[in-house]
């Protein structure tokens, strides 16, 4: 289905479908949760073993976000990353990212929403869009900033 409705949105915008962006395409079908960047989806791909250069794994990435198959994502790293994007607002999501090792957690929609709903409600806006992102320590950075510091002490 993904595969068939790439396919159609490539025709009707005069591009053709190539095995790299279906095989870069499936990188993200498979990845699950994972938010990749362009790097990581072309170390995957030279694992496989695909035969397929840098440059068109990142401008691959870059048309299937700009066609809306893939949803761009920054989070304070210098870099993008990519998950599949659903046409189902609902499953759009929220992070929580650890400042230290760059583990993140996607976020319990509703909490989002009732946030979304309070600031409505302060500002007399209609909150149209919105992209929250949580920076922090998770909890092993914590423990062991907590270990470094009693082995100082």
């Amino acid at each position: 289905m993904l595969y068939e409705s790439l396919r159609k949105e490539l025709r009707s915008r005069k591009y053709r479908m190539t095995a790299q962006r279906e095989i870069v395409l499936k990188v993200f079908a498979e990845s699950g949760e994972r938010h990749l960047g362009a790097e990581d989806v072309y170390r995957k791909l030279l694992e496989k073993r695909y035969r397929i250069s840098k440059a068109t794994v990142y401008r691959t990435v870059e048309l299937l976000s700009k066609l809306g198959f893939l949803r761009r994502l920054e989070f304070g790293e210098g870099v993008y990353r990519y998950e599949l994007a659903t046409p189902d607002a609902e499953t759009v999501h929220q992070h929580v990212i650890c400042r230290n090792c760059g583990e993140l957690l996607e976020i319990d929609e509703q909490l989002v929403k009732q946030l979304v709903k309070n600031v409505e409600k302060q500002t007399g806006y209609v909150v149209t869009d919105y992209d929250v992102k949580f920076f922090g320590l998770c909890p092993k950075c914590q423990s062991k900033n907590k270990s470094k510091a009693d082995e100082s002490e």
